[in-house]
């Protein structure tokens, strides 16, 4: 079975479409919470990914968009793109934001946005704060997204060590319990501007991380266009 992870796909149509298309057949689609929040394209972006049949978890920004309080924690641009993402949406697409959970067990694996600790705000960025997430894991692999930093946690004994996942970079878990980021379709932030994705082989627990590049300025003239914050625009070329 093939499965492809997304994660923090934030409102870009054109990055997601690039992934789907690089993906090609998957037995199943899985996300990992914030598809709305930053760029222009709530609506599509939710459209698209109902079309497909996608299951996933709620993020922080899914349920600010869907009118919770988790707004409130949001820097100023964050918060002015929310204020116009909840402007923007349609009835059907707060529906179906604010009714993804934030937690789901599917086949082997546990989906959470955050971490397996505190689902919707915690960045897993040490292995202190993976361990923590490894010591609930029930499955055989957890997944997450919010750093937009595509990763890997894997406890080897006592220890739990973290790796970069770069272009191409494949890790079995089988036998090892992993907390894996697929890192963000719709805004990296590792440095690298294409869009980031996760294909677990499912049969053999074998994770493959890959990137596609799409039309960055397609979709800085479209955040432009609609008056989204620039900098949450200009950000998308350096992938930072």
């Amino acid at each position: 079975m093939r499965i492809a992870v997304l994660s923090d796909i934030h409102s870009n149509l054109v990055a997601l479409d690039a992934v789907l298309a690089d993906i090609g057949s998957v037995d199943a689609v899985w996300h990992l919470g914030d598809v709305v929040g930053y760029g222009p394209e709530p609506d599509a972006v939710v459209e698209r990914l109902a079309g497909i049949g996608a299951v996933g978890v709620r993020g922080n920004h899914d349920a600010a968009a869907a009118g919770g309080p988790e707004i409130e924690a949001f820097n100023p641009e964050a918060r002015r793109a929310m204020e116009w993402t909840r402007k923007r949406i349609a009835p059907v697409t707060r529906d179906w934001l604010a009714a993804l959970p934030e937690r789901l067990i599917v086949d082997d694996a546990s989906l959470v946005h955050g971490s397996l600790r505190d689902p919707t705000w915690e960045y897993v960025t040490s292995a202190a704060i993976a361990k923590a997430s490894l010591d609930v894991l029930t499955t055989p692999v957890g997944l997450h997204g919010h750093t937009h930093v595509p990763m890997a946690w894997v406890r080897a004994g006592s220890r739990v060590r973290g790796a970069a996942a770069g272009t191409d970079a494949r890790l079995s878990y089988d036998g090892r319990p992993s907390l894996l980021n697929p890192g963000s379709v719709g805004q990296p932030r590792d440095g690298d501007p294409r869009a980031s994705y996760l294909v677990l082989d499912a049969d053999a627990r074998v994770a493959s991380w890959h990137r596609v590049a799409y039309d960055i300025e397609a979709v800085v003239a479209a955040m432009r266009s609609v008056e989204l914050p620039i900098r949450l625009a200009e950000r998308l070329r350096h992938g930072l």
